[in-house]
C-alpha cells in the first residue's frame, strides 16, 4: 500500500511577515573545531524589539545543547525548552547577553549546510537558513548584527583559519593547536556569516581603490592548485574596478579572501569578505577547462563580488525579497560580462539561458512571481525566476528611465539604505523619486507570473508614409494567478526596408527622425503610427530583446531574411535566424516539411557565414539551432523524438548544403601560438567547434576522422571537448577509443572527468540509459558530491531530452530514483532534480501521464523532505 502523507508542511507567507521580536547587536562566537565534536560557544548581545513580552524564541536544528546562561548565569533546565527546531527561554529582559555553548558533528553533516566538512576542512554554507545548524540564533535576514568570531584547531590537520572581516588576532596554543580571532566591523544577517579551516594554498595579490586604500586580496585552493586560481583573481581585480567605474562603489574591508571547495550546493556564495566557490567556477588552466568555463568564472566571480554592495552592505528585509540582492546583482554580473566580452553575444547568450531556464518555469505548475508570495522551504525558490527575470526586470526600468536616472536612483538605493535590509518596494521607490515618476504600475513585474504573449500587426500607407502598429499584450493563467493584467512593456523597434537599408521614421507627436525607438505597451491593446516611413517598411521588433516576453508578429518570413542579413541590431539579426529555423523545425515535427524553406535557410546561413564583418563569437551563435527543449515550450503538445527527429533533419540539411564552406572554415580557425581566454579568441574557438559540431551531423566517414583529428590535436580543453562532442554525435569505435584516451589522462582531475560524466550521459544513442546506469556504479561517481551527481543525471534528464523522453518511461523512474535516494542525505539537491518532470502537461499525454505518475510516486514516499515535497506537490497540483 501507498503511504499517504498526513503531515503536510503549512506555507510561510509574505502577509505574514512580522518584525523580529529581539535584535542582537553583537555576536560572539568561539569555535572548537573538531571533525565529528566541534564545540560552539556564542555570546549574543540581544535587545527587546518593540513593546511586547514575547519569549525569546532561536532557531536551531542537529544542535546538542551544552548550556544556556543569562547575563552570566547558567540556567536551570526548566528554564528553557529545546526541540528539534528552536530553543525558547520566557521571562527574559529588555536587554541582556545571552551565552548558548552546543555540539555540532560537521563530519556527518551531509546536508552540506551550516559547518560540514569537504576534503577534509571544515566549510560553512549558511544561505539560506544554515546557520541554524551551526548555533541558536534569529536565523532570519532581517536580524543585522557585528561578528567577532574565534576559531581553534589543530595545526597539522587545519594550518588555515579563516572568516569574515579582518584578522585582529592569531597565535599558537598547547598540545599543537593554534587559533585565529577575526572581526567584521559591518553589520550583516547571519546567512552570510563563513568559516574556512584546512590546509590550502594561497594566490595573494592587492589592488588600490579609487580612493587610495590599499586591499589585499586572497584566493585560497587546493594544494598546488594556485596557479590555475590566476584567472579568477584577474576577473576579481576587473570586477572591482568595473564597479567603482559604474555604479561608484569601492570595497569596504582592507581583505577580500575567496575559498575553491569541492563540495557545495551551489554555485559560489558571497559571504561578506570570504566568498566561498564551487570549484567549478575558480579554477581554470587551458589544459582543464573550456572556455565556457573561463567565461563562467569571469561571470561567477563578478557576481559574487557586487553581492558586497547589493546583498551585503544592502540585504534583503525577508526571504520574499530574494530578488531585491540576486535579480539586480545578475543584472550587475550581465553588464560587467558584455563590457568584457561584447554586447550583442552576450545579450544573445543571457536570453538563451532566460529561455532554456525560465519560460519552462513560467509555462509550468512551478511558475511564481518574481516576488514569491510563500513557500514551505525558501531554499525551493533560489530559481530562473528570481534570478534570471529579476535580472530581465532591472533591464527594463534602465530602458524605460534611461542610463543617467537609473544610475541617479542606484545611487539614491545605496545612499538611503546602505547598513539595512529592505525591500522590493523601498527600491522601486528609489527610482520614483530620482525620475520623478510614478512607478506603481511597474511594480507589477515582481508580483505577476507568467511570460507575456506580445503580437505586433502592421498596415503600411504608403501614400501617407505611415506605419501603423497594432500591438497587444496577454499573460496565461498561471497557479494561483487566474486573471493577469497589462504590464508596462518597453517595446525597442527599428526600420529597414526591403533592401535591408536603415529607415529613419517619426514617433506620435514628435518632430525629429530616429532610426530607434522605445514603444511602451501598457494596455491589452493600443496602436502607435510611425511617420515619415518613405519606403516599404520591414520592422525590427523588441531590439536587444528589450522586454521577457513572447512575442509574434505578421511579418511575412521575407522579412526575417532581411533582418537576417541586415539588421544593424545583432540580437535580432541572431533571432531572425532562430524564428526561422524554429518554424522550418515545427513543421517537420508536425509531419508538413518545407524543403524549399529549408534550401533557403541553408543558403542564407551560408552568406552569414562569409560575412566578414561578423565577429567569429556571433557566427557561432548563429550556426546553433534553437535546443529541444526551447522547441518543446512552443510546441503544444510537444513530441520529443519528432523534435529530435525534424531538428537534425534540418542539421543534415546545412550539413550537406554548406559542406565545403564548414570544411574550409574548420581548417582555416586552427589555433595557433598560445592560448589565450580573451574573447576573440574565444569566439574563434567557438566558431571552429560549432562548424564541426555541425559537420557530425552528416554520416560521413571523413567527418568521423576529421573530429577524432580535432580531438587528438587539440592544444586546450575547449577543442578536446569540442572533438569529443563531435564523436559523441557520431558514435561508433572511434568515441569509445576518445573516451576511454579521455579517462586515462583525466582521472585524477575531478573537473575534468565531471566532463567525462556529462558528454557520454548527452550521447544520442537509443541506449544511452543502459550507459548512464551503468556509469552511477563506476567507482568515481559519487552522488554525495553535487558536481559529479549533475553532470551525469542532470546532462541526461535535461540536455538529452530525446532519450530521457523514452516512450517507456525508464528515464523518468530513473530521474525519481535518483531523487528519492539523493532526498535522504541532501534535499536542496534533490529537489532541483525535480524540474525535468514538472512540466509534465506541456507534452504528448502518453508522455506526460507517465512522468505524472512518477511524481505521484515521490510524493507518496515516506519521510520525504519539505524541499522535494513543495516542488513535486506543485508539479501535481
Amino acid at each position: 500500500m501507498a503511504f499517504m502523507r498526513t503531515d503536510t508542511p503549512q506555507p510561510i507567507r509574505l502577509t505574514e511577515y512580522r518584525p523580529p521580536a529581539f535584535l542582537i547587536d553583537e555576536v560572539h562566537l568561539d569555535f572548537a573545531l573538531a571533525p565529528n565534536t566541534t564545540r560552539v560557544k556564542a555570546r549574543l548581545t540581544v535587545k527587546r524589539n518593540g513593546d511586547h513580552a514575547e519569549a525569546l524564541r532561536l532557531d536551531g536544528v542537529r544542535l546538542k545543547p551544552i548550556s544556556a546562561a543569562i547575563d552570566g548565569r547558567i540556567l536551570s533546565e526548566g528554564e528553557y525548552a529545546v526541540t528539534d527546531e528552536d530553543l525558547t527561554i520566557p521571562g527574559v529582559p529588555d536587554a541582556f547577553v545571552l551565552e548558548t555553548e552546543v555540539e555540532i558533528d560537521p563530519q556527518g553533516n551531509t546536508y552540506l549546510e551550516g559547518l560540514y566538512m569537504s576534503s577534509g576542512r571544515f566549510c560553512t554554507q549558511c544561505e539560506a537558513e544554515g546557520f541554524r545548524k551551526i548555533t541558536w540564533f534569529p536565523d532570519r535576514p532581517d536580524v543585522l548584527a557585528r561578528y567577532t568570531v574565534r576559531i581553534e584547531a589543530d595545526r597539522a590537520a587545519y594550518p588555515r583559519l579563516l572568516s569574515n572581516g579582518n584578522l585582529i588576532e592569531a597565535g599558537d596554543l598547547d598540545g599543537g593547536r593554534h587559533f585565529a580571532v577575526w572581526n567584521d566591523p559591518f553589520p550583516k544577517p547571519c546567512y552570510l556569516f563563513a568559516l574556512v579551516a584546512g590546509e590550502l594554498d594561497e594566490l595573494a595579490d592587492s589592488l588600490v581603490t579609487m580612493s587610495g586604500r590599499a586591499v589585499q586580496l586572497r584566493i585560497y585552493v587546493d594544494t598546488g592548485m594556485a596557479p590555475r586560481a590566476a584567472y579568477a583573481m584577474d576577473a576579481l581585480k576587473r570586477s572591482m574596478k568595473w564597479d567603482e567605474d559604474a555604479f561608484g562603489r569601492e570595497y569596504d574591508l582592507d581583505l577580500f579572501m575567496i575559498v575553491a571547495v569541492r563540495d557545495f550546493n551551489f554555485g559560489a556564495m558571497e559571504n561578506k569578505g570570504l566568498n566561498i566557490f564551487n570549484s567549478s567556477l575558480l579554477l581554470a588552466d587551458p589544459q582543464t577547462a573550456t572556455d565556457l568555463d573561463y567565461e563562467r568564472i569571469e561571470s561567477v566571480v563578478a557576481h559574487e563580488y557586487f553581492h558586497n554592495w547589493t546583498g551585503d552592505r544592502i540585504t534583503c528585509r525577508d526571504w520574499f525579497q530574494l530578488c531585491l540582492k540576486e535579480g539586480l546583482t545578475v543584472f550587475r554580473d550581465q553588464s560587467f560580462s558584455a563590457d568584457m566580452r561584447g554586447h550583442a553575444v552576450q545579450r544573445i547568450k543571457d536570453v538563451r539561458a532566460l529561455r532554456a531556464r525560465q519560460f519552462p518555469e513560467d509555462a509550468g505548475p512551478l511558475a511564481h512571481s518574481v516576488r514569491p508570495d510563500s513557500y514551505l522551504k525558501i531554499d525551493n525558490f533560489y530559481t530562473a525566476t528570481i534570478y534570471e527575470k529579476g535580472a530581465e526586470v532591472i533591464r527594463m526600468l534602465k530602458t524605460l528611465l534611461g542610463a543617467d536616472t537609473f544610475r541617479a536612483g542606484m545611487d539614491l538605493y545605496f545612499e538611503r539604505w546602505d547598513g539595512h535590509a529592505t525591500t522590493v518596494e523601498a527600491f522601486i521607490q528609489c527610482f520614483a523619486d530620482a525620475s520623478g515618476r510614478d512607478l506603481a504600475p511597474f511594480f507589477a513585474w515582481y508580483e505577476q507570473a507568467g511570460t507575456p504573449r506580445v503580437e505586433i500587426d502592421s498596415a503600411y500607407d504608403a501614400a501617407a508614409q505611415i506605419l501603423e502598429l497594432t500591438l497587444r499584450q496577454a499573460t496565461d493563467p498561471t497557479p494561483g494567478q487566474p486573471d493577469k493584467r497589462p504590464l508596462p512593456t518597453p517595446v525597442s523597434i527599428g526600420l529597414l526596408d526591403e533592401d535591408g537599408e536603415v529607415q529613419a521614421f517619426r514617433m506620435p507627436g514628435a518632430a525629429v527622425m530616429v532610426e530607434d525607438a522605445v514603444i511602451v505597451l501598457d494596455q491589452a491593446e493600443q496602436v502607435v503610427r510611425l511617420e515619415g516611413v518613405t519606403r516599404a517598411p520591414v520592422l525590427s521588433p523588441l531590439r536587444g530583446f528589450s522586454a521577457p516576453v513572447r512575442l509574434t508578429t505578421d511579418a511575412p518570413s521575407k522579412d526575417r531574411y532581411v533582418l537576417l542579413a541586415a539588421d544593424p541590431d545583432l540580437f535580432n539579426r541572431w533571432e531572425a535566424g532562430q524564428e526561422l529555423a524554429r518554424d522550418l523545425i515545427l513543421a517537420r515535427a508536425d509531419g508538413a516539411p518545407d524543403e524549399v524553406g529549408e534550401e533557403r535557410f541553408a543558403e542564407a546561413m551560408g552568406r552569414a557565414l562569409s560575412d566578414q564583418s561578423s565577429e567569429p563569437a556571433f557566427k557561432a551563435l548563429l550556426l546553433s539551432l534553437p535546443s529541444e527543449s526551447d522547441l518543446a515550450v512552443v510546441s503544444a503538445p510537444a513530441d520529443p523524438s519528432a523534435i529530435h527527429e525534424a531538428r537534425e533533419a534540418l542539421r543534415l540539411r546545412l550539413a550537406v548544403h554548406l559542406g565545403e564552406v564548414l570544411q574550409r572554415l574548420h581548417g582555416g580557425l586552427q589555433e595557433a601560438g598560445e592560448f589565450s581566454p580573451d574573447a576573440e579568441s574565444a569566439g574563434r574557438r567557438a566558431l571552429r567547434n560549432a562548424v564541426l559540431d555541425l559537420l557530425a551531423a552528416a554520416p560521413r566517414a571523413d567527418h568521423a576522422e576529421r573530429a577524432l583529428g580535432h580531438y587528438q590535436a587539440a592544444g586546450n580543453m575547449t577543442d578536446a571537448m569540442g572533438g569529443l562532442n563531435a564523436l559523441m554525435q557520431i558514435g561508433g569505435a572511434a568515441f569509445e577509443e576518445a573516451l576511454a584516451d579521455f579517462y586515462a589522462r583525466w582521472k585524477h582531475e575531478p573537473l575534468v572527468i565531471d566532463k567525462w560524466f556529462a558528454i557520454q550521459a548527452r550521447s544520442p544513442e537509443e541506449d544511452v540509459l543502459g550507459r548512464v546506469l551503468g556509469l552511477t556504479a563506476h567507482p568515481d561517481f559519487d552522488p554525495k558530491n553535487p558536481n559529479r551527481l549533475r553532470a551525469l543525471v542532470q546532462s541526461f534528464t535535461s540536455a538529452n531530452p530525446a532519450r530521457f523522453h523514452d516512450p517507456s518511461g525508464a528515464g523518468y523512474r530513473f530521474l525519481a530514483d535518483q531523487i528519492l535516494a539523493v532526498d535522504r542525505f541532501n534535499p536542496m539537491t534533490a529537489a532541483r532534480l525535480i524540474e525535468p518532470l514538472g512540466g509534465w502537461r506541456r507534452y504528448i499525454p502518453e508522455l506526460g501521464e507517465l512522468m505524472r505518475e512518477q511524481l505521484q510516486r515521490i510524493v507518496e514516499t515516506e519521510g520525504l523532505s519539505k524541499n522535494v515535497y513543495e516542488l513535486a506537490s506543485r508539479a501535481l497540483a
